[in-house]
């Protein structure tokens, strides 16, 4: 990127997700597993989760987060189609093959899959702003997608943290929902083992090291954001975003930086959790765990919920992958953000989804 003459802008110029068809209430399951139904939605924040029912997949997710908002001249500007997900059927065939044909993209298109865990879809949004920023191919655009399911994990003590979901995110340089500042991004990497999916039907892992090495990550990445940048965590931006493998986990983030940075008391950290992070599980705790979508759910809620957020104001956003990969960065709201989100109807199309009973949501 040029250090010289104006800052030339990159971002997200439309933002959409995908709620899934059919929805379990969490405080449901929990009586019917014989616990308390507080469990899940005032320890985890989660009140419910999206299922996916026989006809819907990643590809379809994908491919519907995205279709209503490309109009036919977006098709015919998309020359790099990109979909991150950990929940892909074919480990060499990527579904952006899929997705490309169902949304009717033109034959002059790179295509690729990113796998990264929870990462794929930040990895795949800052190779397409990067790619939009080279200005190798004027006037064209990126789109990147994210969509991933939960295995089965019925009577699994982590059964309250599933879910499933896809966002889609148009890339430009019209960042008219959100800017990204690209030369703020922060890194952080380590080889560790705490989640496995050996196939593409199977999941599992160690949720206290992954608990852990979370935590390790956002430090470690955030050493890395701040000494790059010199910002100042509380200052410097009106909104947070942390990757929710569970809703909580916002929280528990929030908790973790405020107190290191301000040694703040608990009440204090509460207050400010309320103020700047809970907006952003405001889709996050009816979806579930939503893996690469998480980021990008967020500033959905974000956007959505925040009465008082204005073109301009900047958000942390952290994303992370186990395995691992984290990465931190400034982003800004920009100029038709709310009034774009508004017209997604995300919270009509949650409400639209079907309530499944216990034993529908078992057989599916």
């Amino acid at each position: 990127m040029s250090t010289t003459g104006p800052r030339r802008r990159v971002g997200i110029e439309k933002l959409r997700g995908y709620p899934c068809s059919a929805a379990l209430d969490y405080r449901l399951l929990a009586e019917v597993r014989g616990e308390d139904p507080d469990h899940p939605t005032k320890l985890l924040f989660m009140d419910e989760r999206s299922v996916n029912p026989c006809w819907e997949d990643p590809v379809t997710m994908a491919v519907n987060a995205a279709k209503p908002m490309l109009t036919a001249e977006d098709l015919e500007s998309i020359e790099l189609l990109i979909v991150g997900t950990e929940s892909s059927p074919d480990q060499g065939k990527p579904i952006s093959t899929f997705v490309h044909r169902f949304l009717g993209v033109g034959p002059n298109c790179r295509n690729f899959e990113t796998k990264h865990a929870c990462y794929g879809g930040t990895s795949g949004v800052m190779m397409a702003a990067h790619w939009v920023l080279s200005g190798v191919a004027p006037g064209k655009k990126a789109l990147v997608l994210a969509a991933d399911q939960s295995r089965m994990n019925l009577n699994e003590r982590w059964e309250y943290v599933m879910g499933g979901g896809g966002c889609a995110m148009l890339i430009s340089d019209q960042p008219d929902v959100v800017e990204l500042e690209l030369e703020t991004n922060a890194y952080w990497t380590k080889e560790v083992g705490d989640t496995f999916r050996p196939t593409s039907k199977e999941e599992a892992g160690n949720t206290e090291e992954s608990l852990y090495c979370y935590l390790e990550a956002l430090d470690g990445a955030y050493d890395h954001f701040k000494r790059k940048n010199g910002f100042e965590l509380d200052a410097d931006f009106q909104h947070h975003i942390y990757h929710v493998p569970f809703s909580a986990m916002s929280r528990r983030a929030h908790r973790a930086m405020f107190k290191r940075e301000y040694g703040l008391s608990g009440a204090e950290i509460e207050q400010s959790f309320e103020r700047k992070v809970l907006p952003s599980i405001t889709y996050s705790r009816r979806m579930g765990g939503i893996y690469t979508a998480a980021n990008f759910i967020g500033m959905l809620g974000t956007i959505d919920a925040s009465p008082e957020l204005k073109p301009g104001d900047r958000m942390s956003v952290f994303s992370y992958g186990s395995g691992s990969c984290a990465e931190m960065y400034a982003a800004r709201v920009g100029d038709q953000a709310k009034e774009w989100v508004a017209s997604t109807n995300m919270k009509e199309r949650l409400d639209r989804r079907r309530m499944l009973t216990v034993p529908e949501y078992e057989a599916v």
